[in-house]
């Protein structure tokens, strides 16, 4: 598997496009904002003859699908989610107005993503782990083979998702970094919804949040 990453809107979201030999992609996280993040995105797959699948995200509060109606507009491919999301995706535009955003209001159309379940695209896999806490439907996916989990919103290098927002929950961020996320590989790399990767070794030994887990 191979992937790039994007840095997209000024709340600097990770965006990731997933792909093997075979071309065939995936975006996670769409969170292009305007015509020239949107062309950027549009562009690198262009040039590299790839062929986009579906889209995944790891949860739908605004800033991760800021490009949502772009990448579905271009591409007609269908949206992955938790069905936990929902709420979060009916009301995107409405919490991105309280931060200052404009942005279309997506359809709110999608496929349910289940914990356990395994994603493919080509040759590879990622798997579905559901961590509930920042949001009540945020995911993890976890390429084994890879020994690679982008794990959105829940976990970042230094330090985790915010739990104030609706639908966040700190005992419960805590119980999936303990119980889903602290059982993997502690060689496995974190690709965040923010900020730079790391690694579940390196988190565990110095991030402030996970080292009492330890």
């Amino acid at each position: 598997m191979e992937f790039k990453t994007f840095f997209f809107n000024a709340l600097r979201t990770c965006c990731y496009l997933a792909y093997d030999q075979t071309g065939h992609c995936i975006i996670i996280d769409p969170g292009c904002f305007g015509p020239t993040e949107e062309q950027r995105l549009a562009g690198y797959i262009r040039n590299n003859n790839l062929t986009p699948l579906y889209i995944v995200n790891t949860h739908c509060h605004f800033d991760h699908l800021m490009g949502l109606d772009f990448i579905r507009k271009t591409y007609n491919i269908p949206l992955r989610m938790h069905p936990f999301e929902l709420g979060n995706l009916e009301r995107a535009a409405n919490y991105a107005r309280l931060f200052g955003f404009n942005i279309i209001q997506p359809r709110s159309d999608y496929t349910a993503l289940s914990d356990g379940e395994v994603l493919t695209f080509g040759h590879s896999e990622l798997k579905v782990i559901h961590t509930p806490g920042h949001s009540p439907g945020s995911v993890c996916l976890y390429g084994s083979r890879d020994a690679v989990l982008f794990t959105g919103d829940l976990l970042f290098a230094g330090s985790v998702g915010r739990t104030d927002l609706p639908g966040g929950d700190y005992d419960q961020l805590m119980e999936s970094l303990s119980g889903k996320i602290g059982v993997l590989p502690p060689e496995t790399r974190i690709y965040p919804g923010h900020g730079p990767s790391s690694t579940l070794a390196g988190e565990f030994a110095v991030n402030p949040y996970l080292q009492h887990l330890v």
